[in-house]
């Protein structure tokens, strides 16, 4: 009997070991990536202004001006009076063409300090005199007007170009190109068949191109200029009937 429950029990072992058992399931293969080919967004369609003569608008143009100071910071200021005059033609760009006048006098740095305080012994009554007065700086008394006129434009994209022209300033003349951004067109109610269109503008010089090094190189020589302005096209009033 003992040996008829040993056989049975080894065979059953023998069974359960032999059981076949599952296979895992084969790994599926990664999926091929899907290559998407993104087609570049076409540029957005940009209105022009109608050929002709536009001129600055005083009150949306800015002409601001960044110099290094010590290394710290970058030191800005800005000018309030600055005329300007376009012969703006979309069609041929080469056919632009700008002269804009600025007043050094009308230097605006928004000194929050008592200059005077600070400064017992100078002859200007406000850091913004000094600046534009002194020689040592913009030298106003002496050189009245900051002028550029452009001498050839160039189209990047629709929106974007390079306008090179001379600059004179302190009584020097250089060639400098501006890299400038066309932003659009607009009609207002006031004048509403005048177009208006606007311009961002940016280039670097060197003051001591023009003769200026005061302070160098605690004040550095290279000054970024930065520009926004708005043009309103000149509209010739209808003949009375």
């Amino acid at each position: 009997m003992r040996l008829l429950i040993l056989s049975a029990v080894s065979a059953l072992a023998l069974a359960a070991c032999s059981e076949t058992t599952p296979a895992a399931p084969a790994a599926e293969a990664p999926a091929a990536e899907a290559t998407v080919e993104t087609a570049a967004a076409p540029e957005a369609a940009v209105e022009y202004g109608a050929a002709g003569t536009y001129v600055m608008d005083p009150t949306h143009t800015s002409v601001t001006f960044k110099v290094g100071h010590f290394g710290l910071s970058d030191y800005t200021a800005r000018f309030k009076k600055v005329d300007g005059t376009l012969q703006f033609n979309p069609e041929d760009p080469a056919a632009n063409s700008i002269s804009v006048t600025i007043d050094p006098l009308s230097v605006e740095t928004d000194y929050p300090a008592d200059y005077k305080a600070g400064h017992p012994d100078s002859v200007y009554g406000s850091w913004n005199e000094d600046l534009g007065r002194n020689a040592n700086w913009l030298n106003g008394d002496s050189f009245p007007e900051i002028t550029f006129t452009s001498t050839s434009v160039t189209q990047d994209t629709a929106s974007t170009g390079k306008v090179t022209g001379d600059l004179t300033f302190l009584g020097v003349t250089k060639p400098v190109t501006l890299d400038v951004t066309y932003n659009g067109k607009a009609n207002f109610p006031w004048a509403p068949d005048a177009d208006k269109i606007g311009f961002s503008a940016t280039t670097t010089l060197k003051r001591s191109d023009f003769g200026n090094s005061t302070y160098a190189p605690n004040i550095t020589d290279e000054v970024e200029i930065i520009i926004e302005t708005e043009l309103q096209q000149v509209v010739e009033p209808a003949p009375a009937e």
